[in-house]
């Protein structure tokens, strides 16, 4: 029950806290004056101390409604990204409804294999967005919005020219409405304006997969930064008619943006910060949906050759990418497929709302770690550890392996 309190805490006492502060300074003035003076003197400066609250703070605007945080002004083409006092008591009326995954980050090792078939096919995919409560740092709690129970959502594998039939289902438990907007869909919002579900609804999309490559797809109904910031992203492959070079192993890897009121590491359930957001300063900067969701999950042997299917969902930061001990041996940049990949690149620049297919072959046993090189973020939770077993080779690196040794 602790946490509810850290939430009652931060909606109430810190959204109310200013008129609670202006009427408790009023009162206390007041008696005062009033035991110092005459009734008259005393309202006459209590006036004078509410015309100087109002000068300072009337400036600020009036809230639209009853909504945290207070007098937020933004000029996007749809409603900003305020929490409605309305979605805080659904929030307490449903919140035993909520699923409490143990585990929130999607397994990077959870890749459909590639497309073996030759001909254009129609596919049909299902996704249901859920909002839960899960972990992302010990003691740390977030209420996630999700497509399928994790972030990043699921993987989607298509093939270029197929027909693709997805259904999006918006779970009963869920407060808000949800839709998808797949950057590998040529169309009005990319599917968004097709698949806007309400709680408990669903509506079938479908189109053809024109162009290969690598995209994002997320959640696009308004504050479409305010859904992605709780985690409503992923990535969907459109496979080449001739398929992609052949791997021994593929990871899924997507970097997302966390913005809480509290600072880092504030125990407890964390609310949205939109100031935060808007700013640009996020609390936790993460690699599947929370601090260590790579650990442990990512393993490969010296001799293989991996890709990495890397995205960023942002909503505001570049990633720049890099493996600490590896060269990529091909980089697809921006995940574009049909040019020439780059190669033998050191780091590569991963746009918000992008991504980029990097390959390496393995040829030392060892621990390597996923970064983005931005590396104050590695302190806010973006980092991962590729673990590489197998014969060590002296000729391409020898030295003594000390624990703890980084970049």
């Amino acid at each position: 029950m602790d946490w509810i309190a850290t939430l009652l805490s931060y909606v109430f006492v810190q959204t109310l806290g200013l008129f609670i502060a202006y009427v408790a300074a009023g009162i206390f003035i007041y008696l005062v004056l009033r035991k110092l003076h005459s009734k008259w003197m005393a309202v006459s400066l209590l006036v004078v101390f509410l015309g100087v609250s109002i000068f300072f703070y009337v400036p600020q605007g009036l809230p639209h409604g009853f909504e945290y945080p207070f007098f937020l002004k933004t000029f996007g083409p749809a409603e900003g990204p305020v929490l409605p006092f309305g979605n805080v008591l659904q929030f307490f009326r449903k919140i035993g409804n909520f699923e409490r995954p143990s585990d929130i980050a999607h397994d990077p090792a959870d890749v459909p294999p590639p497309i073996e078939r030759t001909e254009s096919a129609t596919v049909d995919i299902e996704i249901t967005t859920k909002e839960v409560i899960a972990e992302m740092a010990p003691g740390v709690y977030l209420n996630y919005w999700t497509f399928d129970g994790t972030v990043p959502g699921p993987f989607l594998r298509v093939r270029e020219g197929d027909t693709v039939r997805l259904t999006l289902t918006n779970d009963p438990t869920s407060l808000h409405h949800h839709s998808i907007d797949l950057h590998a869909v040529t169309g009005p919002g990319g599917g968004a304006v097709a698949t806007n579900v309400a709680p408990g609804e669903s509506k079938t999309l479908t189109f053809k997969a024109l162009n290969p490559g690598l995209f994002v797809y997320h959640c696009a109904h308004p504050n479409v930064a305010n859904h992605m910031a709780h985690g409503m992203y992923g990535l969907i492959l459109v496979e080449p008619a001739e398929g992609l070079p052949k791997v021994d192993k593929e990871f899924y890897v997507m970097q997302g943006e966390f913005y809480t009121t509290g600072n880092l590491g504030k125990k407890g359930i964390q609310i949205f910060d939109a100031e935060s957001m808007l700013g640009g300063k996020p609390q936790y900067v993460v690699f599947n949906g929370r601090t260590g969701g790579l650990s442990g999950k990512m393993s490969a042997n010296v001799g293989e050759k991996v890709r990495l299917f890397v995205g960023n969902g942002g909503v505001n930061l570049i990633s720049s990418f890099h493996v600490i001990g590896e060269i990529f041996d091909s980089v697809y940049p921006e995940a574009a497929i049909g040019s020439e990949p780059h190669r033998n690149v050191q780091s590569t620049i991963v746009p918000a709302g992008g991504a980029s297919i990097v390959e390496f072959g393995l040829e030392v046993p060892g621990n390597y770690v996923l970064v983005d090189h931005a590396l104050a973020r590695l302190d806010r939770g973006a980092w991962g550890v590729l673990r590489v077993e197998g014969e060590a080779d002296p000729t391409i690196f020898k030295g003594e392996i000390e624990m703890g040794g980084g970049h």
